[in-house]
């Protein structure tokens, strides 16, 4: 299975290990915006996706659950 933004091989909730990465890190990182700042899951992604000093595999992932129109943890 390929990863679902990218063309390697998917090893992780679809992800590439390198998105997989990412990913993980983009959901450990909302629990600290929604505390600082009552930010919803979405608001949070299009923050992520827009920001200059945001990693680039950070910011497809943020894309990709943006189009995919998933919650967070995937739902």
């Amino acid at each position: 299975m390929k990863c679902a933004i990218c063309s390697r091989e998917a090893l992780q909730n679809g992800f590439c290990e390198l998105h997989a990465r990412a990913y993980r890190s983009v959901l450990k990182k909302y629990e600290v915006w929604k505390k600082a700042l009552n930010i919803s899951w979405k608001e949070y992604l299009s923050e992520v996706a827009k920001n200059p000093f945001t990693g680039e595999w950070a910011k497809e992932v943020a894309e990709h659950l943006l189009k995919a129109g998933e919650g967070q943890n995937g739902s």
